[in-house]
């Protein structure tokens, strides 16, 4: 029997039949020949096995821990959410009239990350379709970090459309919407305007921003490598347009008075003015204008000046339209009757003289509203203690806001009466020593108007069946016979430029000081006229306020009232109000 060692070289050489015959019959390797291929062989499968290994521990790892940040990093490159825009509310008047509504535009954006190939001529021809300096669009697009920058908004279609087809990667475009406003300067102190976010930044449009702004939707689309849209793959999220919101102004009524005005300012040189016209029955407001104005589909050259809502949120000394106001409460308290006879010789409180421009030495207390008597109306205040006369003037609404809502609404100036001296009680009972703007004072004359009762005003339609808040302030005798009297003075004292062809009228003349620094200025007046028509069952009140006019007389009776007169005719015919005159 072969031993083992015989068996390994006949095995060797029957393997090695070379190397058998080259060494001879006695030859026989050495151990080293025998294993060091063995070892090579036994290196390479253990390469292969830890490089095979390594590779099934990568997917894996791919596939389980990393796999959310790879799906990740592949949707920003190809999928992508987008907003979709919502549609602001409209804003009509009270007839549905359009005030303010939305219109589509386009954004064009980039993605500044993707625009690393941009070359100078695509650059070029970027900047010259926007209508940018290229140094402009190049701050816009140097800050690679950035994967969202506007370039240029408000855009019309037919213009984005021409960024499109650029073909440029990395710049989009995006609907939006921009606001139209097609009464113009017309309504812009009311309606207001909105900033390039399209939110509202003043008057009804910021007042009612909740109701308007809709919320924004989203959904995710597909684009391939050169930035088109390939695929849409759902809506996330779906828009949600804004409310309607109904205004009380009647479009018509506004255009009336806004001619009036603007038509009588010109005419007097005056720096400004402003008119408001109320429902005399539900606080409505129905119009109001101011001068100067401003059109809000443009607003590259407005100035601070214009922008200013006068009639809300500006104050002035009214003066002498201040006076039916005080002689009703002392009507109502019983202190006086129209029949009540007062000397009305200048006479002096403290250290101011009081006189009038057209002295009477005696006036019933209908005469004294009727002729406008500083004298006589200063000596029925003086009746009253100070905390009461305080009070109702705070009943009437002076020292506090309207609560409207409306933006920048001004509450007046209204000094507390224990820092009276008794020449404040007097001055104020005519319009000096207290400040309060237009708004506040045709809202106080609700008190005559509807028998006494005070209503809240309001920018928002009321419908018919609606119950409107009221304050009882002086009883209903009281109110019809201060319409009588203020009916009287447009017949016989000083409101005679206010009558109208076709309808009774009442009301009160104003003219007054402007406060120039710490005195009042002998060249620098304001006229004002506050009435309502028809004079017996009134359907409007319209009050009137020209700001410093500069040509012509100065007087409430010689500049506001023509102007009440050319809103109060032409309205009520709009608003159907049968003549009352035969």
């Amino acid at each position: 029997m072969l031993a083992n060692q015989d068996i390994q070289k006949l095995y060797w050489r029957i393997k090695n039949p070379d190397a058998f015959s080259a060494t001879g019959a006695n030859t026989r390797p050495t151990d080293r020949a025998f294993v060091k291929p063995k070892d090579r062989t036994s290196i390479v499968n253990y390469i292969a096995l830890a490089l095979t290994c390594g590779v099934l521990l990568r997917l894996t790892y791919i596939n389980t821990i990393s796999s959310d940040f790879l799906t990740d990093q592949l949707n920003t490159r190809v999928l992508r959410t987008v907003k979709l825009s919502s549609m602001r509310g409209t804003i009509t008047d009270r007839n549905n009239s359009p005030l303010a509504v939305s219109t589509p535009v386009e954004a064009v954006w980039a993605d500044p990350s993707e625009l690393s190939s941009l070359t100078a001529t695509q650059l070029q021809k970027l900047a010259d379709t926007l209508a940018m300096p290229i140094s402009e669009l190049n701050k816009k697009l140097n800050d690679k970090n950035k994967t969202f920058v506007y370039l240029k908004r408000s855009l019309p279609p037919q213009q984005a459309k021409i960024v499109q087809e650029l073909g440029i990667e990395g710049v989009y475009t995006m609907q939006e919407y921009k606001r139209f406003y097609p009464s113009g300067e017309i309504t812009a102190h009311v309606v207001g305007f909105n900033n390039i976010d399209d939110r509202g930044a003043d008057g009804m449009e910021y007042a009612s921003e909740r109701l308007l702004e809709g919320s924004d939707g989203s959904k995710q689309i597909i684009r391939d490598l050169r930035g088109h849209v390939v695929e849409n793959v759902g809506v996330m999220q779906p828009a949600q347009n804004g409310k309607q919101v109904a205004l009380s102004i009647d479009n018509r009524i506004q255009y009336i008075a806004y001619n009036a005005l603007k038509n009588q300012v010109a005419l007097s040189a005056a720096k400004g003015g402003s008119a408001v016209v109320l429902d005399a029955k539900t606080g409505e407001v129905l119009a109001m204008i101011n001068m100067p104005t401003y059109n809000p589909n443009n607003r590259e050259n407005v100035t601070p000046d214009m922008l200013k809502n006068r009639a809300a949120t500006n104050v002035y000394d009214p003066g002498s339209i201040m006076k039916p106001l005080v002689i009703a409460k002392a009507l109502d308290l019983k202190m006086v009757t129209p029949q009540t006879v007062f000397d009305t010789h200048p006479w002096s409180v403290g250290p101011k003289l009081i006189k009038d421009d057209h002295p009477y030495p005696h006036m019933t207390v209908a005469e004294i509203i009727q002729h406008s008597s500083d004298i006589g109306t200063s000596k029925i205040a003086m009746k009253f203690k100070a905390h009461d006369l305080w009070d109702y003037y705070r009943q009437v609404g002076f020292g506090q806001k309207m609560g409207t809502g409306f933006p920048g609404e001004t509450k007046g100036i209204l000094i507390d009466w224990k820092r009276w001296y008794p020449v404040d009680q007097a001055l104020m009972s005519y319009g000096y020593g207290i400040s309060v703007s237009l708004f506040q004072m045709a809202h106080a004359y609700t008190i005559f108007t509807n028998s006494g009762c005070m209503v809240p005003v309001t920018f928002t339609r009321v419908d018919g069946g609606d119950k409107l808040p009221c304050t009882q302030v002086i009883s209903p005798a009281t109110a019809e016979t201060v319409r009588s009297i203020l009916a009287s003075t447009t017949e016989e004292g000083t409101g005679k430029n206010a009558r109208v062809a076709d309808y009774t009228v009442a009301g009160k003349t104003g003219t007054a000081q402007v406060l120039d620094g710490a005195h009042y200025s002998n060249t620098k007046h304001i006229g004002s006229f506050v009435g309502f028509a028809p004079a017996i069952n009134p359907r409007i009140i319209v009050a009137v306020m020209i700001d410093q006019p500069t040509k012509g007389m100065y007087y409430g009776a010689q500049t506001a009232a023509p102007v009440f007169a050319q809103i109060v005719q032409p309205t009520l015919h709009v608003l159907g109000v049968n003549p009352d005159k035969k």
